[in-house]
């Protein structure tokens, strides 16, 4: 290139680098910044944001977020949501104009995320396109319509005498240590291929407790249709106390397109807990057991966005399966008692029964769905009514045949049917059982079909009723299961002569010598 047209362009280019500054005009823009005063655990007291709004987003030195929790005259009490180890007073702070949002969409299912929406597992950044405030108001009551399409939890008892619709909120409940985690993690595994998106949000959970639930997940082929929320138990309190907040967030954002959504608290105690330590430390006045006067809020208006939406509005649904731990089985506790006057029923799981083997250890007796059969297959209607009478009879006689009194025979039979009832609503963990398996096994117990099979033959007599109902219930009749108004007596005689078939092999076989002594007994009379 000629030096001469080289030179032409610096020419051009320096004129039109200058025709651009001249035209440049600098403008203010105001912004607010404040200096942290003190920082405690999980929260910074900071002045100098008059502007400030509630649950304002604000932004840390380091790109640690924080809400605005408590705004007062002279300065604002934040809850962390990082690490905060490295900020001191005077230190500045930001205001951001928003409130605290999470990203939603497809792209977060089969994935690992934190609540502010960080990847946890290692597999990349989370692809979202929208973003959606973690707090939210719920749908008001005439956007609302009647829970009537139920939610298979795959888990017997529960399909059986304590029904879950979709939209419904029911509570499980019980000690450390009874299964409440694996009747949750079974209803997760039991949505594949019903069309059904699943959120499982941990809250202040062991990192190895998480790690375990998500293999299982993985394992099963779960988070195809799975996002999990997680805090671990060494995060940040105002981690824990957003969480359930931004995975109902996401799970409303699958709703509101028309999709049906389960979503697990597991578990709201340590919401509880953490929301009383982040309300002490910012000096909010202490109630009972510690806890501030809102705690029954906090977990109301979470609750409340558990919905079943219009048909015009799309007919998604959100059902609700919040996890809460009780003490020493006292379920008239301050936080069981809130959750169980806002859910629709509750789900508790008995330590005696667990120690006894009997799993899930569900105890039908203080358990109760208030959508009841509204949410329930015809088929189910058609056996749960005589099913749960029979097992309340049993638990009363059983306590009283513990004494060691002389039974009649019929106290006598209706102890041994209870038992065969108990043993078939017994199941493996992660083994969700189909629709036609459980009626098949419903319809023989209340045919009495299994009282003649010995104890220890039931889990193998249970298992050959599931496995010929699988095969031989015909595809018609399946069908009519899933949507019939009423189970017919064809219907119900067809399921009941192939558990029949399935059980001949388990039938007591007659002793051939009581034979030969009855034969033998009218022998004297007739000398006589």
């Amino acid at each position: 290139m000629e030096p001469e047209s080289l030179q032409n362009v610096f020419d051009s280019a320096f004129a039109r680098i200058s025709q651009v500054r001249e035209a440049f005009t600098p403008q203010l823009t105001p912004r607010e910044v404040g200096t942290i005063t003190r920082v405690a655990t999980g929260i910074a007291k900071v002045s100098g944001l008059p502007g400030v709004g509630f649950d304002e987003l604000v932004m840390f030195p380091g790109d640690v977020p924080g809400i605005a929790f408590n705004v007062d005259e002279d300065e604002i009490g934040v809850v962390l949501l990082g690490e905060y180890w490295h900020l001191h007073a005077g230190d500045e702070v930001q205001r951001t104009g928003r409130v605290m949002d999470v990203a939603v969409g497809d792209g977060l299912l089969g994935r690992v995320i934190d609540p502010l929406g960080r990847p946890l597992d290692g597999n990349g950044p989370v692809v979202s396109s929208k973003r959606l405030p973690v707090e939210r108001p719920a749908a008001p009551i005439m956007d609302r319509a009647s829970v009537k399409v139920p939610l298979q939890t795959g888990l017997k008892v529960i399909d059986a005498l304590i029904p879950v619709g979709r939209g419904q909120r029911e509570l499980i409940l019980g000690d450390r240590q009874t299964g409440k985690t694996a009747i949750a993690i079974d209803t997760i595994l039991n949505q594949r291929g019903k069309d059904v998106l699943c959120v499982y949000c941990a809250i202040g959970q062991r990192a190895s407790a998480v790690a375990k639930a998500v293999a299982v997940l993985r394992e099963n082929g779960a988070m195809d249709y799975t996002v999990v929320v997680v805090t671990e138990g060494n995060d940040p309190p105002g981690l824990a106390y957003i969480a359930p907040y931004a995975a109902t967030s996401i799970a409303e954002h699958f709703m509101e397109a028309g999709r049906d959504v389960l979503i697990v608290y597991d578990d709201l105690t340590h919401h509880a807990r953490a929301y009383r330590e982040l309300s002490l430390l910012l000096r909010r006045p202490p109630g009972r057991e510690a806890f501030p006067g809102d705690i029954f809020y906090i977990h109301s208006r979470l609750l409340e966005r558990a919905t079943h939406l219009r048909k015009e509005l799309g007919g998604g649904s959100l059902t609700a399966l919040p996890i809460i731990e009780t003490e020493a089985q006292n379920i008239s506790a301050y936080i069981p008692t809130n959750l169980i006057s806002i859910t629709d029923g509750q789900i508790y799981l008995s330590p005696s029964l667990f120690q006894l083997g009997v799993l899930p250890a569900v105890d039908v007796g203080k358990s109760v769905s208030r959508v009841g059969g509204k949410a329930q297959r015809a088929a189910y209607r058609a056996v749960a009514g005589d099913l749960k009478l029979a097992y309340a009879q049993f638990e009363e006689l059983e306590t009283f045949a513990r004494f060691g009194a002389r039974l009649d025979e019929d106290t006598r039979k209706i102890i041994e049917h209870g038992q065969r009832i108990r043993a078939c609503l017994k199941q493996a963990e992660f083994a969700p059982v189909s629709v036609p398996a459980q009626i098949a096994v419903l319809l023989a117990l209340t045919a009495e079909l299994f009282d003649p099979v010995l104890i220890d033959q039931m889990t193998d007599a249970e298992q050959a009723v599931r496995k010929a109902a699988a095969a031989d219930i015909p595809a018609d009749v399946s069908e009519r299961l899933d949507t019939a108004d009423k189970l017919s007596d064809e219907d119900r005689e067809t399921i009941i002569q192939i558990a029949r078939k399935a059980l001949e092999e388990f039938q007591p076989k007659p002793k051939p010598e009581a034979q030969t002594d009855a034969k033998s007994k009218p022998e004297p009379e007739e000398q006589l």
